[in-house]
């Protein structure tokens, strides 16, 4: 039977997560004034990259790896045996990020770019928008799902788990779906070498690093100290690090936004299909195969939101932190809040549709 359909108790974000709307606003403007008004600095800031042909750009890797390893410190690979026991709500999670999410995005992709928007944008940033699009639906999300977790009364557990397996294929194939796919809806040629590199930057080195480090301090101090005192100290530092991240991006990206405002509108429109479009699936196949909410709900969520920071990466290694590539993951970036913010209230909505019960999802 379906439980009734009792509203939860208000959450409470914490400063940051309940302003991040304002906040990445207020980096954009921060970071297209400077973009705009220090033209020189901007680009010596873009120039500079690690090795001759990685492509990798120094300031956003760094700022990018402060993000990335505590919500690395945070998997916990050892609960994911315990997920053969209530298996369905994952594998309904990992077809859809894996087999539906960057295919559908790159045929909603070719749609819009290569025909719809053909006439306003050109076949060149038509080639670049869908590289773009691409690369940020084959990245799933990782530290978010968990604020959107909260606000839906997910299991918390359940979400690590979905979160560290999805982290683990992303390793294997990330790389070989973006190179197929952009290869195959768009003119452009991904050299399998940079965005191989960018895979070993941004999960290989940061996914090491956060498991070692969880594992021998765990061992020496135990869960509650690492959960309760360790991992605190590092959100402000990832705070911190995605802010000026974003300033970074929006510098760098500070003439195609104010010159291309209207190709901005554009190419929100198919990342706001496939965001629903995702979500609506994963939400569906959890109702019909009888998954409890609290799992359902963070599924849905993690099939709609993307790893945004990895994805703004890669699109700049492989093209250039100006490329119409890095301005569609930017995109991302400002549709992402909102956009989550709704599919939460949908699925607190509805949480009558769902078994109370978690037992068999």
């Amino acid at each position: 039977m379906s439980q009734p359909c009792v509203p939860s108790p208000k959450k409470r974000l914490n400063l940051f997560e309940r302003y991040l709307t304002l906040w990445v606003a207020v980096c954009m403007i921060i970071g297209v004034l400077v973009g705009k008004a220090l033209p020189d600095l901007t680009n010596r800031l873009r120039a500079m990259e690690f090795a001759g042909g990685s492509q990798i750009n120094i300031p956003i890797a760094v700022l990018i790896w402060l993000m990335i390893y505590p919500m690395m410190l945070k998997v916990d690979f050892a609960s994911v045996v315990g997920i053969r026991k209530r298996p369905r709500g994952l594998v309904i999670t990992l077809v859809v990020n894996w087999l539906v999410k960057p295919f559908s995005m790159a045929l909603i992709g070719w749609v819009f770019f290569k025909h719809i928007f053909l006439p306003w944008i050109g076949p060149e940033l038509a080639d670049q928008y869908i590289a773009g699009v691409i690369i940020l639906a084959a990245a799933p999300c990782t530290a978010m799902v968990f604020v959107w977790s909260y606000l839906t009364d997910g299991d918390p557990a359940y979400t690590l788990v979905q979160v560290s397996v999805n982290d683990l294929i992303m390793l294997f194939a990330f790389a070989p779906i973006v190179k197929f796919l952009v290869s195959g809806a768009s003119a452009l040629t991904v050299p399998f070498m940079v965005l191989l590199y960018a895979v070993i930057f941004f999960i290989v080195i940061p996914l090491t690093a956060g498991a070692v480090t969880r594992t021998l301090l765990v061992r020496a101090y135990g869960r509650d100290w690492f959960e309760n005192q360790f991992l605190p100290f590092f959100h402000p530092v990832t705070v911190i690090a995605l802010l000026a991240t974003l300033v970074f991006i929006f510098a760098f990206q500070a003439e195609n936004l104010t010159t291309r405002f209207f190709h901005v509108v554009l190419i929100a429109i198919p990342i706001l299909i496939q965001v629903y479009f995702n979500s609506s699936l994963t939400y569906g196949l959890m109702k019909l195969f009888r998954v409890s909410h609290n799992v359902a709900a963070p599924g849905a969520l993690i099939g709609a939101s993307n790893f945004f920071e990895l994805a703004v990466a890669t699109a700049i290694a492989l093209f250039g932190p100006e490329s119409g590539a890095a301005l569609a993951t930017v995109v991302g970036v400002l549709v992402e809040v909102p956009v989550m913010l709704s599919v939460c209230k949908v699925c607190n909505l509805t949480r009558g549709w769902f078994p109370a019960e978690t037992h068999g999802g």
